[in-house]
């Protein structure tokens, strides 16, 4: 399957190597070359106990007490 390289260095995986990888739009991979001198796509396991939505926890603003933010949630306010 081969590909172009972009002026930037770009190239795109086809798709039967994502697919066959597991690799999604935002997955990270690594180059390792090989004793033979081949370089090897290599996908980074995602970290242990991470979340796929911790990056979208957050804090409540402060600006609005408890009693405010129960009524809002109950229709009261």
């Amino acid at each position: 399957m081969p590909t172009t390289i972009t002026t930037k260095g770009q190239v795109t995986i086809p798709k039967p190597v994502r697919d066959f990888l597991g690799l999604k739009a935002g997955s990270k991979v690594s180059f390792n070359r090989t004793k033979d001198g081949r370089v090897e796509i290599v996908p980074e396991d995602e970290p242990a106990g991470v979340s796929r939505f911790a990056g979208l926890r957050g804090h409540a603003r402060t600006e609005l007490s408890t009693d405010e933010i129960m009524a809002l949630t109950r229709g009261d306010g």
